[in-house]
């Protein structure tokens, strides 16, 4: 199969190998012709005008390493180093959490809060939900915090290239916060410790364990932010979670217990519970 692919002598037949290579995956077709496209700058219109023309065997050796970085089950945005995210691009590695469509429901439901505000993103990660609200929302401030100092590193990258006056602080949650926020937004770990361990290679093996890991019920981190968040979050400021999708309930009835009120909740694009959110009162505080 390598020596078919490596005597290619059209795109067009460098595609197909491409395909054979990864055939084992049901989403051959376009994870080959994905990585083909980056590694060329091809679109597929480009790829339709240009599919008979041949190959360097640079490109053809590149396009190798590519594929078998695939079948070894890392995820195809580790490989490119790129993912889009709200219409932003922004570089991901190992040291984060690929950005998800479900997440971007967590930022359309915030940003007609933010307009003027102080917003704070625990557990930022790639940097993409503060940056999407920093660009999109037009805070007053925005601060993104981690744990990890490498995520942090790679958020600051993601902040430079889309040009967003976010900042970012390495906190362990709240330890290193001071002052109060309007907005607090998070997308902490919530799968629980058990269930990581039936997730597919592509996210056990390479996303970070860290960034996933809920605990036991995979509620740990929201107890957590809910209760400490009270003393950093405005009055009648909001606090936005996304969830699991059988977590609507339990995090719901977190919220309430600590005083927030109007909790609500959204759906994402599968009609699966996603997103909860609520406003903290004076009863909170």
């Amino acid at each position: 199969m390598t020596e078919m692919l490596l005597s290619a002598d059209t795109y067009q037949k460098l595609l197909r190998e491409g395909e054979r290579f990864l055939s084992s995956f049901p989403e051959a077709k376009t994870d080959s012709f994905l990585l083909l496209s980056f590694l060329t700058g091809m679109t597929r219109a480009d790829f339709f005008l240009k599919r008979e023309d041949t190959p360097s065997e640079r490109e053809k050796m590149e396009y190798l390493g590519m594929l078998k970085k695939r079948a070894s089950h890392i995820p195809l945005q580790y490989i490119t180093g790129e993912q889009e995210f709200m219409g932003l691009p922004f570089y991901v590695n190992e040291n984060v959490l690929i950005p998800r469509q479900d997440t971007e429901i967590l930022v359309e439901t915030a940003l007609p809060f933010v307009s003027g505000k102080k917003v704070l993103d625990l557990c930022t990660g790639s940097g993409c939900i503060a940056i999407s609200l920093a660009v999109l929302g037009k805070p007053v401030s925005c601060l993104g915090t981690d744990v990890s100092r490498q995520a942090l590193e790679t958020a600051e990258r993601n902040a430079e290239r889309n040009h967003a006056g976010v900042s970012f602080l390495q906190s362990d949650l709240f330890e290193q916060i001071k002052g109060k926020f309007d907005v607090i937004v998070s997308n902490p770990p919530y799968i629980s410790t058990e269930v990581v361990e039936s997730l597919q290679k592509e996210v056990k093996e390479h996303e970070p364990r860290k960034a996933l890991d809920g605990g036991a019920d995979g509620l740990e981190f929201y107890r957590k932010i809910i209760i400490q968040g009270r003393r950093f979050l405005k009055e009648d400021g909001i606090l936005l979670f996304e969830i699991g999708h059988d977590q609507r309930e339990a995090v719901c009835t977190l919220m309430q217990t600590a005083g927030f009120y109007n909790v609500a909740w959204k759906k994402d694009y599968a009609g699966l519970d996603r997103v909860v959110f609520g406003w903290l009162g004076k009863g909170g505080m």
